[in-house]
């Protein structure tokens, strides 16, 4: 359970860290209403709030949560911004998916 708990943890934080980056990218880029300030803030607050929920100590979720990060970014690249995700793309998604696990998931030695 405790491993559902951690995969679910970093994939709401990233999908908070992203939509609060995106958000801000279409007010400036975009020209969208500078109201989307207002779920950005939300967005962000609820993404370091997410932060402080994960089990291991803040060093080690941060290293981890980093290879997720890239990951879900070209999720949501493919099903945002609508762009084929190349052979490297999922390549590369793997490997830090492997990272993750490797420091996410290692046994601890107390």
């Amino acid at each position: 359970m405790l491993y559902l708990k951690v995969i679910c943890l970093f994939v709401l934080t990233a999908l908070a860290e992203i939509t609060g980056c995106y958000l801000p990218f279409l007010m400036i880029k975009e020209q969208k209403s500078w109201w989307l300030i207002v779920p950005t803030l939300i967005s962000l607050s609820l993404f370091v709030w997410l932060l402080t929920l994960h089990p291991t100590s803040a060093g080690r979720t941060y290293a981890a949560y980093g290879g997720v990060y890239v990951v879900m970014a070209l999720i949501w690249l493919r099903l945002v911004d609508k762009v084929h995700l190349s052979v490297w793309d999922m390549v590369g998604s793997g490997i830090m998916l492997i990272g993750v696990g490797l420091i996410a998931f290692q046994p601890m030695v107390k």
